[in-house]
Formats: C-alpha cells, structure tokens, sequence
C-alpha cells in the first residue's frame, strides 16, 4: 500500500512538472504581430519581406458597409450610420479575431487612401481595437525597405479622412436610395441615379446633342510642293492672301486663287531659324495612366486599374519571389522621392550617357487640386527593366509596366531639342507661302519615350538652304476640300480627362464612375467611343428639370472639393450632409407630386415573335439592346438582337449578323448557329474581291490602324502577299488566346474537382 502511495505522489509530482514545463514553454513562445492587409496577392509578398514574426493577412477589402435592403441613415441622429458585417464576410472575421487574439500587436495596412484609411476603422472596431492607438501603417510601394520601414512608424487611424470617405458614401447612399424609387415608379422598374454618375452621364448626353445639332461647313486647303533650283521638293502652305488668313470655303473660289497664284513669281521674304526644346512630361498620375493607356495600349480604364493593382501588390519573379513592381497607383500627385530620382539619375548616365542627365532632378508641378499624399506612379526599381521582368508578366501587365516604367524614366531626362526653321514667300503682292522645317538635333527624353500627345517620334522635315531674296518654283499644287467636324464623342481618355478638369470625383473613381453609367444602360460604348442610350436621355432631362444641382458640374466639383476639406479637418462632416439633405429631400418631394409617368419611346422591331404572334419591340438591358415581346407579362419571350451585316455566309449561304461574346467583345457569325459554326473577329464588308468576288474583311489593329483583305483563303491576293504576313500573325495571335483560355478552362476545372475531392 506505502508503495502504492508513494508511486502514487510520484506520478502527481511528475505530472505537475509536465504541465508547468508546457505552461512555461507555452509562456516563452513568443507571440507574433499580426498585419491586416487587403488583398491576398499583397499579404503574400509582404510576408516574405517581414518574416516568421509576422503574420499577414487579408481583409478582401471591406468587411463592414451600410446594408443593402434599407436606407442605413439616421437622418434624425446626427445622420449616424447603420453598418453591418457584409453577407459572405463571416468565416474570414472568424478567423480575422482568432487571429487577432493570439498576436501581441496588431497593425492595420490598408491602402493608403481614404478608402483604406476607412477599411482599417472598420477593422479596429471588429477587431476591438481602439483607433486612437498606433495600429495604423501605411505604405507607398511593396517593396521590403518600404515595409520595415512602415512597420517602424505606426501612426493612428486619421479620423478625418475616415469622416470623409463616411461622407461620400452616405451621400451617394442618399441621392440613390432616394431617387432610384422616383425613377423606378415614373420611368421603369430597376433604374438607379448616382450623385457623380449622373453628372457624367450628362456630360456624354450633352456631348451628343452638339453632335446632332452641328452644322458642317466646307472649306478648302491649299497646300504645295515647292523647290529651289533642282532641290528636292519640300512642303508649303498657303497661309495668307491680302494680308489676311486663308479663308476659301468652295471649289470655285479656290480654282480661282490658284488661278491667280499660278500667274506669280515666289520670292523668299524671310527666314527664321530657332532652336525649340521639348521637355518631358511628369510621371504617371492615376488620370494621365488611364489616359495614356487608352490611346497607347486601348485599355479601358477598369482594365488599367486592375493590370496597375497586379503591378503594385506583387508579382511572382521566379526565384527572387513576389515583389511589388510599382508605387500605389491610386494618386494626384507628380511628386517622387529623392531616393528614386537619384536612381534614375545614376541609371540614365550609365545607360544613356551624361548628356541625358539634367544638371538638376526634374521636378513637376502638381495640379492645384492634387492632395500629393502620394508619390507619383513609378517602378519601385528603376533597374527592374521591363526586358528583365517581361517573362514572369502577362502581356497586358507587361504593356502597362513598359509604359509606366519609360514615362518614369523619361521624366527624369534632358529635354529633346529641334532645330526648327520658318520660311516665308511672297507670291506676288497678295500671296504669302509658308514652309516649315524640323530637324532632331538630341533626342534627349525621346530616346525612352515619345511623350503622352504623341504615338511616334516627331520625324525630321528638311528644307534646303534658302535666304531672303531666293526664288523659288511651285512643282505641285495640292488643294484639298475640308468639312468642318463636330467635337469627338467622349473616349475613355478624353472623358477621364474631363472627369479631371471639371473636378468631378477623384482619381480612384474614374473607372467605377464608366463602369458604372454603362452597367445601368444609360452609355454605351461603341468603336471606343461612349454614347448615351434614348434611357440617359430621359433620366438626364428629367432630372435637369427637377434636381439641377443633381447634374450641375460646378455643384458636384464644390461637393468634391467639401469633402476634400473634411480630410483635411476643415469641414465637419455632418454639416455637410445637413446642407445637402434638407433641400434635396424637398426637391424629391415636389419631383414625386409634379412628374408623371414618363413614356420611353419604344422601337419595333420587323421580327415576330413565334409564341404570340406580336411583332418585337427593342429594348435595353445591362448587356445591350435585345429584342423583348411587347406582350409582356403574358408572354415572356426574348431574343438576342442581331445586327445584320448585308453579307452571305461563305459556308452556308445565311446572313453574317453581328455579335457580342459575354464580355461584351463584338464578333460576326453566321445566323444559322449552332448549324453553321463560320466566326470571324474582322469585320465583313459588302465590297467585293476585284480578283475573285469574295466578300472583303477588315481587320482593326489596337493602334487605329485597318488592314483590307479578301475572306478567301485560296484567293491570288492572298498568295505569294505581304498581307499574308500579317495575316498569318494574327491568325497566331488567335491561335495562342484561344488555346490559353482552353488551357485556363481546363486548370480551373481540374482545380474545382480536386476541391471537390478533398471535400
């Protein structure tokens, strides 16, 4: 029995001492600090760059919004919001607070803008963390000195800012759960207004009625090639007659100047020679990228934003890892780091030599409205050349990168110099000529960059040697008949651009703004070109009648400019939202009583419809325009609308009508499908092959640029051709996307049912 017991003691005793070496141990092992992020591309990269005493993770954004089925204001209190989790949240802020018990510190690293800045309040409150401690670090790019530096100065949340970002929202909130009722009850069910998209629309509606209200007015050019002695010929122009500008406006007028022109001896009255000095722009701030974009690359604004986001949060670069590629994306300002402009100076003199070098760093003015709370868009290593990364990037994200990384690059250049010379002639006493000369004397910047107005190099015009007294022959007359054209339709450049010079929204909300007016039906994007939908006509008009401010540019630019003082701790936030409620809740109460049912004018179409016999009508949906039954909701039959194109199907005979892939990407094919399967990407044209009658194709390249070519392949044009070429390339080019999708396809569906199985 004694030793039992004492085995007994033993085992206790031996047990105790198990447990308080697993308390100890447990007690010694030291705790990590836990870094919220938003994206997981981001929290990947940032980990590496902090190690194991890290542990990153990420928000996917918002976790908390205003909810979705009420209005989440209020009104009454102060205008305090209602925010709850958002749907499909829940595990990820399960496992955000398990997480966040067992760090020791914890920083929150949203983006660092007044979204992110709102992104980590929510957080804190989810989190349990108070605000006003140091919980908050920012970072301008994914790179590991930026990061452990961050890490070394945590700040506060900035209420300020939050207050701001607090104010969009509620104030969007209001203008669309206050108005998309109104307009639900007197135009059609499912519409919705914004407080910024509705100003745009307007933009793009006003733009179209100065189009359908211009009047052409011809007017004629005379241009001429002229020569000195047995020269070359150079280019001229008529610029003057009787002292005046050159102001012919018909065919007759014209002949008979020439007439009179042809009668006089040209004399060399003058010759200037200057030397002009192009500088180089300023790097890429979030409008100038999606600008430049649009023109160089034909991206859309949503798609440059998500290839920049790619480039900033990090891409995977074999066995260096993930690493960010360029600073934060989402900025106003031209600003860069003494850091970074030393580096670019340094790789300028070795690459290109000392003459490219300025004596002192350029620096760019920023716009009076920039918050420069950010650097400019650069790389994050100037020696990351795109040569040296292009294999770990796709093409698109490569496009970009080469882009941002030459205007970056250039901006830090000498500028390019020109010698230019302006000749004048005298024609007789009434005419004065004038040519025109530039030769590239240093190429400076252009070396890198041709600049953000042009898509080539400048090329050299060279005018031989003249003097003043010089008489000189005409070799050609070359007049030409012009027609006046209305201002273009909005493109997503010039429409950024406007967005910009009119102050309406900010940098990171250009693309949701176009994203958003198209999805609603109100804009349509057309050959790159937006126009408004007979549905943004009716919206805009009604609301110019009774909610001007709504679409006033100058109402909305001072709104923006409101909330930039809020940020900045001028403005409070709820004297705002008190200025704007309180009269536009009065104006949607009269609007309710004074508007009646608006009527859309409806299109009929030549179709029947097979169930009830009704002719179809058109209608608009988010995808386009389709063909509906005017019978609705007894009959519900729809169709897709297709554009016939005028041209027979080569296989079966049938029309080749337009179509749209689910991407909204137009394609032609033949109207029999599924029974004939012909598709073409070009674009087929009722012109015929004068070799053997096939019907033509046009091919667009992303450049504007068109190439004709015959759709038969067995044709003589299209043997033994150049065209071939570049046929043959983009018949490649088809080729590889579409096996790349496949290939996409196949990984995805292989990885759902692996999924599947570990289920």
């Amino acid at each position: 029995m004694a030793a039992a017991k004492t085995t007994g003691k033993s085992a206790t005793k031996t047990t105790a001492k198990s447990a308080k070496a697993k308390t100890t141990r447990r007690r010694k092992a030291p705790k990590r600090t836990l870094v919220v992020v938003e994206s997981p591309a981001k929290a990947k990269t940032i980990e590496k760059y902090l190690g194991r005493k890290y542990m990153v993770r990420a928000s996917m954004g918002h976790l908390r919004d205003l909810p979705k089925s009420q209005f989440g204001i209020d009104v009454e209190n102060d205008f305090a919001p209602k925010y709850i989790n958002i749907r499909g949240k829940g595990d990820l802020i399960k496992a955000l607070k398990k997480d966040a018990k067992q760090a020791d510190k914890i920083y929150l690293a949203s983006d660092p803008d007044r979204e992110g800045e709102a992104i980590a309040w929510h957080l804190a409150y989810i989190l349990g963390i108070d605000p006003a401690d140091d919980c908050r670090i920012v970072f301008n790019e994914i790179t590991k000195p930026a990061i452990q530096e961050a890490v070394k100065h945590p700040r506060s949340i900035n209420l300020d800012q939050v207050d701001a970002q607090q104010a969009r929202r509620m104030l969007d909130r209001i203008v669309g759960y206050k108005l998309s009722p109104l307009l639900w009850r007197k135009v059609r069910k499912g519409l919705s207004a914004g407080r910024v998209q509705s100003v745009t629309v307007k933009l793009i509606c006003d733009r179209e009625k100065e189009i359908q209200a211009f009047e052409s007015v011809e007017y004629w050019t005379v241009g001429l090639k002229l020569r000195k002695d047995h020269s070359a010929m150079f280019p001229a122009e008529l610029v003057q007659i009787d002292g005046e500008k050159t102001d012919l406006h018909t065919k007759q007028d014209t002949e008979a100047v020439l007439a009179d022109f042809g009668r006089q001896q040209l004399v060399v009255s003058g010759v200037k020679k200057t030397e002009r000095r192009r500088k180089p722009s300023a790097p890429f701030t979030t409008s100038s990228l999606q600008q430049d974009a649009a023109r160089k690359l034909g991206f859309t604004s949503r798609r440059t934003m998500m290839y920049a986001q790619q480039l900033y949060e990090g891409i995977e670069l074999g066995h260096g890892g993930a690493a960010g590629l360029i600073t934060y994306m989402r900025t106003d300002s031209t600003r860069i780091s003494g850091l970074a402009q030393d580096e670019a100076r340094a790789f300028i003199g070795e690459n290109y030599g000392d003459s490219y070098v300025p004596e002192k760093p350029n620096i760019y003015a920023a716009g009076k409205k920039a918050q420069d709370a950010h650097e400019a868009i650069r790389p994050t290593s100037v020696e990351r050349t795109p040569a040296s990364v292009e294999k770990y990037l796709t093409k698109e994200q490569f496009k970009l990168y080469y882009l941002i990384w030459q205007r970056f690059v250039a901006s830090q250049m000498t500028p390019a110099v020109y010698d230019t010379v302006s000749v004048d002639i005298a024609a007789g006493p009434r005419y004065t000529v004038r040519a025109k000369g530039s030769t590239l004397k240093f190429p400076g910047f252009t070396a890198v960059y041709a600049g953000a107005d042009a898509t080539k190099k400048e090329k050299d015009v060279v005018l031989p040697e003249m003097a003043a007294g010089d008489v000189l022959t005409v070799a050609k007359t070359l007049p030409e008949q012009h027609f006046t054209e209305p201002p273009p339709r909005y493109n997503d450049a010039s429409l950024v651009k406007t967005l910009e010079e009119r102050e309406i929204g900010r940098p990171s909300t250009y693309a949701p703004i176009i994203e958003t007016i198209q999805a609603r039906g109100y804009v349509q994007r057309i050959d790159k070109h937006f126009q408004p939908t007979e549905l943004g006509f009716v919206v805009v008009d009604m609301l110019q009648q009774y909610f001007k401010d709504i679409v006033d540019v100058k109402f909305t630019a001072n709104l923006e400019n409101e909330l930039d003082e809020i940020a900045d701790g001028k403005v409070k936030k709820n004297n705002l939202l008190s200025e704007f409620y309180t009269p536009f809740e009065e104006e949607v109460e009269k609007a309710d009583e004074a508007i009646g049912h608006v009527e859309l004018p409806v299109e009929v179409s030549d179709v029947q419809c097979e169930l009830c016999g009704r002719m179809m009508v058109v209608k608009q949906g988010r995808y386009g325009k389709f063909l509906a039954c005017p019978g609705f909701p007894e009959c519900r039959n729809t169709k897709p609308l297709l554009k016939d194109t005028g041209v027979k199907c080569p296989k079966c005979g049938g029309s080749i009508v337009e179509r749209r892939t689910r991407r909204g990407r137009t394609f032609y094919g033949c109207k029999n499908y599924p029974d004939c399967d012909y598709t073409t990407w070009d674009t087929p044209l009722k012109d015929t092959c004068p070799k053997c009658g096939s019907f033509m194709l046009k091919h667009h390249f992303k450049n504007g640029r068109t190439l004709l070519y015959c759709s038969n392949d067995a044709c003589e044009t299209r043997i033994d051709n150049p065209i071939n070429e570049e046929l043959e390339k983009i018949r490649k080019r088809m080729e590889a996307r579409k096996a790349a999708a496949e290939k996409k396809a196949a990984e995805a569906a292989a990885e759902k049912t692996e999924k599947k199985a570990k289920k």
